[in-house]
């Protein structure tokens, strides 16, 4: 079973900054590809930014420029370094992992969420 532990968040005023991390756990686990995605009140959750093992991050076009997300492969660690926030970008974010194990892939993992919340 594979358990994703997030940290950071908070209130920030718009044009501020925040930086999301997330620690992946679980024995005999490889991790494939970790993302962040964010869920708003009354709308459904969306990607944010996605990073597979050694390839070139992606990003959804309304946070282009401003998010930068990054692996710790070591740690098994996913980072977002979110900057110039809007209000827009208020909304629970949620840490998920791709992983496999030795008898084949596991089902994705979530974090519990953490609150992002941008004043104007």
């Amino acid at each position: 079973q594979v358990r994703l532990v997030e940290s950071g968040g908070g209130l920030v005023q718009a044009g501020g900054s925040l930086r999301l991390s997330c620690a992946a756990h679980g024995l005999g686990m490889v991790v494939r590809a970790m993302a962040w995605y964010r869920q708003a009140p009354g709308k459904q959750r969306e990607l944010v930014a996605s990073i597979r093992n050694m390839d070139t991050p992606r990003y959804q076009d309304s946070v282009r420029g401003r998010f930068t997300i990054s692996r710790n492969y070591a740690a098994n660690e996913v980072y977002l370094q979110m900057n110039n926030l809007k209000p827009e970008d208020t909304a629970v974010y949620y840490c998920n992992a791709d992983t496999e194990a030795e008898y084949g892939r596991l089902p994705p993992a979530w974090g519990q969420g953490t609150q992002v919340t941008v004043s104007e």
